[in-house]
């Protein structure tokens, strides 16, 4: 094993001692080894099956057969969750089967940051994820299950499951995803028309039709975003079957996938020999396999944030030193878009997940000896790809070979020697930059600030052609505390156009970048956020800024006598405090966790230590 990686893994383990003791001796006080509804009255349990048929009736009064718990985030207004309707019946089907009962335990909120994009909703977004926890709890606090299946794929849903989950830590859990949606319209032309659109060199038809051609079906989309990188992250951390991610919805494949999840899920509840907890399966090692693999295959830089705020919900304390000195030793083995131009079907058809995990495993990058929901033979196991077999699902040895080398390469052939994310700090503060789109040349960018409060300041500005110079763009008071941490990604296509034309341009800001953050340097997530007084609220117009990726830096060449004696600038936020639900979540704006910690709400298994001691 590398040692770097082992050395990482040490010292997260030795800063996590105490929390995580303190976690791991919860989950066991909560085990049980009878039907957790055991423990119910039997006007309680009478109220729990009331609504079964009488077969599930009556295993459900016994003391022998398990309950499993779907937790869904199913609605038909997004692509990504409408597969999910048929979920519930094969599920139940399928444990029945297998001598148990499924029952659907509870639905959780599932927005989609496509639609929010430049939207007064998005500013809900980051937030929603601590909702999705919060409203799994519920589902799960009745008490009647052994175990759970998670049934969720975009942005916030995902990290919102698995933080409930692991406070059921107790519970066996296994995520189900549903799989992309088919290619459509290639994810660079869609960017070109965007851009074309940005210079008002297409109308609002063309830009359309791009846009409906490239997210035309059921599934999640296909670029490489926040969506696709949970769905890797579940995987590589062992909370996937092997080779289940990317498989297309309403296939054959698919659906037998879901139901072996189902099957499963009865297996390692505590009633039998293979009893799995999900808080023992998400310990310091497999976090750290869930970095590497973000790492490895250029993933979201969403996931700065939510891996901390999943991570402490199994009393696991991790920085983003810890990703940093992790980015360094963890080469891209993936192209996929926006760091490529293939898409993730591209991507599974080329070797996929199987291929990636057998090359970091190879390599010495991952921990092999997790234990995942599989049972024996840890990370292992995860080399494997699924298919049917006359109609039986059954796995195989995964591609030795890259199908594809300009999607997937080999350990000792990386498209780059580090991984795609990586750490910035200076005097404004910390952040994180995503380097595995920016072209070389790109990555050190030094010029003047222009400040900004809100996207609308800087889209006029652009219109205006006020911005056809070198320049940083320094968009502020978009932190948690401000205004929710929307991602900005609607000034993508405005900044890849002055790149075009040859201007030095780069963003900073303390709020968040899509997950499909592209080809312009970008450092988001500054922390301290301007709203707390952050480095970054002393910044004026015209001052000289140096944005270095390759060193790590983020400075204002600004003479420290001059720097320490400015004051915090401020900003009227009261837009953002009402209307699309957001006077709904002030409490949350006010009791946020900084980008670093997580950007939760939650009191998280550390805090609950602290607190105790």
């Amino acid at each position: 094993m590398n040692a770097k990686l082992s050395e990482v893994t040490e010292r997260i383990a030795i800063r996590s001692r105490t929390v995580r003791e303190a976690y791991l001796s919860r989950l066991r006080a909560s085990g049980s080894k009878g039907p957790h509804r055991g423990v119910l009255s039997c006007g309680n349990l009478a109220h729990g099956f009331a609504a079964c048929g009488d077969a599930d009736k009556h295993d459900l009064q016994g003391e022998e057969k398990a309950n499993v718990a779907i937790v869904s985030s199913y609605n038909d207004m997004l692509s990504a969750h409408q597969p999910f309707e048929r979920f519930p019946e094969i599920i139940k089907e399928a444990v029945r089967e297998s001598g148990g009962v499924a029952q659907f335990a509870g639905g959780v909120p599932a927005m989609c940051d496509g639609v929010t994009q430049g939207q007064p909703g998005m500013e809900l977004s980051l937030f929603s994820r601590d909702t999705i926890a919060m409203s799994t709890a519920v589902a799960l606090s009745h008490n009647m299950f052994d175990s759970a299946l998670c049934l969720g794929v975009c942005d916030k849903i995902v990290p919102g499951l698995l933080m409930a989950a692991l406070s059921f830590g107790h519970l066996p859990t296994i995520f189900v995803p549903a799989g992309p949606m088919t290619s459509g319209l290639p994810n660079d032309e869609k960017a070109r028309v965007r851009q074309l659109h940005a210079e008002g060199k297409v109308g609002r038809d063309a830009l359309m039709e791009a846009e409906a051609k490239s997210y035309h079906g059921r599934g999640t989309c296909t670029f490489y975003g926040t969506a696709n990188s949970n769905q890797m992250l579940m995987e590589i951390m062992g909370l996937h079957l092997p080779g289940s991610s990317f498989v297309n919805p309403d296939t054959s494949l698919r659906d037998a996938l879901t139901r072996a999840a189902a099957k499963r899920a009865t297996e390692i509840t505590a009633l039998g020999n293979d009893y799995t907890p999900v808080g023992e399966v998400i310990d310091e090692r497999a976090v750290v396999n869930g970095i590497v693999g973000l790492m490895a295959t250029g993933g979201s830089t969403n996931h700065t944030i939510h891996l901390v705020a999943m991570a402490r919900c199994a009393g696991i304390e991790i920085t983003w030193d810890d990703f940093a000195e992790l980015s360094e030793i963890v080469p891209l083995l993936a192209r996929i878009y926006p760091n490529g131009q293939a898409d993730v079907n591209h991507f599974h058809a080329a070797g996929g997940m199987a291929f990636l995990i057998g090359q970091l495993l190879d390599a010495g990058l991952l921990h092999a000896d997790v234990r995942t929901i599989v049972g024996e033979g840890g990370l292992e196991r995860y080399r494997c790809e699924p298919l049917l077999d006359n109609g039986a699902l059954r796995w195989r040895d995964g591609a030795s070979e890259s199908l594809d080398t300009s999607i997937l390469t080999k350990a000792d052939a990386p498209f780059s020697t580090n991984g795609g994310v990586k750490l910035l700090t200076g005097n404004l503060g910390r952040s994180v930059i995503k380097i595995s789109a920016v072209k070389p040349e790109h990555r050190l960018v030094e010029a003047p600030a222009i400040i900004f409060t809100s996207q609308q300041d800087f889209l006029d500005a652009f219109k205006a052609g006020d911005l056809h110079r070198d320049f940083v763009a320094v968009l502020r008071f978009q932190g948690p505390k401000a205004n929710g941490m929307p991602e900005l990604h609607k000034l993508t296509p405005s900044l890849g156009v002055l790149q075009d034309l040859g201007y030095k341009v780069a963003l900073v800001t303390d709020g968040r970048m899509s997950g499909a953050s592209g080809k312009v340097p970008a450092a988001i997530h500054v922390t301290p956020e301007c709203l707390d007084a952050g480095p970054l609220s002393r910044l004026q117009d015209g001052d000289l800024v140096r944005l270095d990726a390759e060193s790590g830096t983020l400075n204002a060449n600004v003479p420290p006598e001059v720097w320490d004696t400015r004051d915090a600038a401020r900003e009227d936020l009261s837009g953002h405090q009402f209307g699309m639900g957001r006077e709904l979540f002030a409490v949350f704006r006010q009791t946020v966790s900084g980008a670093e910690q997580g950007a939760t709400v939650l009191r998280d298994t550390a805090d609950q230590t602290a607190a105790a001691a």
